[in-house]
């Protein structure tokens, strides 16, 4: 079915919230502590009835009794009466009604599959927003509508994230936002009978205020939607996918979590890639090419100068950036002249990658200055330390390294990115946290390891070459 925008605007920012059923310990209820909006509920048994009014809910024993139009409403009722609740939100018409309820085709069972049937078919005759079943529904931190109770609120982002899982939507806005990255709209959407994964690319690619798109997926009910809706809306915005299932034994898998079918993996990124979208192949690497994509300039060349390692960090930087895809070339013969003139070679290197040593750091405004203007690379990737490691003295010079890279960032028309080692230690992983933030703050994209930068990096490249190819500047 496709979606109606407006009906999707008023169920991801409602102001008037219905919650049916909800007697386990109140989930929901608890969970919509600090909604924006105004908040119902719809119970029958007395005992819970008692316990929302003390929240200072309003209680009605069905949704046709609220007294004013319905935008969301979340059904967390057994199956038995699920259809019920469907004829009342339709009667009601409710905009959409997100289901947590579950056990249905999911289960494999010819009575899970039949009741599942009987929803959607209803539900599609009624033209009505039925999110799910089997899901946790829809998370705008603007207006305080989550999908657990440990999500964050107020504060809001340019990401969308569209997930089969109710568990992965969580986690990753829990996730990106330790690293800087705050959503804008998220829905887990499960079995998504009714609404499928096109249905929320399409409506997310017309949101202006979503600038990158990620998306948790473990199959499509209709490829040929999909991939058309994933070309149109790439050509717009990047879409990064994590696909559930690549493996024989993940494909039994999400058959009994989402009752999705499983494709042959290399078929589904070639599909995708043709298409314009971004694949990756977990959370994390998820979360660092929206990084890369949000801060980096438009990145339309391979070659990487690496600056401010040790002897053995060049060494490693540098494979992990060849074997990302890119190319760690010479610089120019200026830079090397330029370098020469002041350059201490005892424990440094200005072959790129640039080890600095411990006696050229104090140098480090002048030796940015050069590979910004070196006419044989077209990105920069800078290493910083964290927790003591790195040479002495390190730690006194990182907040003036940080302004200088966030300047060279403003003026250069070279994505710039920052790599951190990051030794595991719990106050050192608090003091990385502390340094993404500051450089993220001045639209550097910061990653803890080599790797995770190098293919962040190389993501972002695939994506502008796609826009290049298609003929979008």
């Amino acid at each position: 079915m496709r979606a109606d925008k407006a009906k999707l605007d008023r169920a991801f920012s409602p102001k008037v919230l219905a919650i049916i059923g909800d007697s386990g310990f109140l989930q929901w209820t608890r969970t919509h502590s600090d909604f924006k909006g105004k908040l119902y509920s719809v119970h029958v048994n007395p005992k819970t009835i008692e316990q929302i009014e003390k929240l200072g809910i309003k209680n009605y024993r069905s949704v046709l009794e609220i007294p004013e139009p319905v935008d969301l409403a979340i059904v967390a009722v057994s199956r038995r009466v699920a259809y019920q609740v469907l004829e009342d939100c339709i009667k009601k018409d409710v905009a959409a009604a997100h289901f947590f309820t579950s056990g249905y085709a999911e289960t494999g069972t010819e009575e899970g599959i039949r009741l599942e049937e009987e929803l959607t078919r209803r539900a599609v005759e009624a033209g009505f927003h039925l999110i799910g079943p089997n899901c946790m529904g829809l998370y705008n931190p603007a207006v305080g509508l989550k999908q657990a109770m440990g999500q964050y609120s107020g504060s809001t982002g340019p990401v969308g994230f569209i997930s089969q899982s109710g568990t992965h939507a969580i986690n990753f806005s829990l996730d990106a936002h330790l690293q800087g990255v705050d959503l804008r709209k998220s829905v887990s959407f499960g079995n998504g009978r009714v609404l499928d994964s096109a249905e929320f690319l399409d409506y997310f690619g017309q949101d202006d205020s979503i600038r990158v798109i990620g998306m948790y997926l473990e199959g499509v009910r209709d490829g040929r939607r999909f991939l058309e809706v994933l070309r149109q809306v790439s050509a717009r915005k990047p879409v990064i996918i994590w696909k559930g299932g690549r493996t024989a034994g993940g494909g039994r898998a999400i058959a009994s979590h989402t009752g999705s079918l499983a494709v042959p993996y290399n078929v589904w990124v070639s599909a995708v890639r043709q298409a314009g979208g971004i694949p990756v192949l977990s959370m994390d690497e998820l979360i660092d090419t929206i990084k890369a994509l949000l801060y980096l300039k438009p990145v339309y060349g391979k070659r990487v100068v690496l600056a401010g390692g040790s002897g053995g960090q060049s060494v490693a930087i540098t494979d992990a950036f060849t074997e990302a895809g890119l190319e760690v070339p010479p610089l120019s013969e200026e830079s090397y002249r330029e370098f020469a003139e002041f350059f201490s070679l005892i424990g440094g290197s200005y072959q790129n990658p640039i080890d600095t040593g411990n006696p050229n750091r104090a140098q480090m405004k002048r030796i940015m200055e050069i590979i910004e203007r070196d006419t044989e690379t077209d990105n920069i990737v800078m290493l910083m330390y964290t927790g003591g490691a790195g040479p002495p003295g390190i730690a006194d010079q990182r907040d003036e390294e940080i302004r200088g890279i966030v300047e060279m960032r403003r003026r250069s028309p070279k994505p710039v990115l920052v790599t951190l080692s990051v030794p595991f230690l719990p106050r050192v992983v608090g003091e990385a946290r502390t340094l993404v933030k500051k450089l993220q703050d001045g639209e550097v994209p910061a990653f803890t390891s080599l790797e995770r930068g190098a293919i962040a990096l190389r993501n972002a490249y695939d994506y502008y070459r796609f826009r290049e190819a298609v003929g979008v500047a």
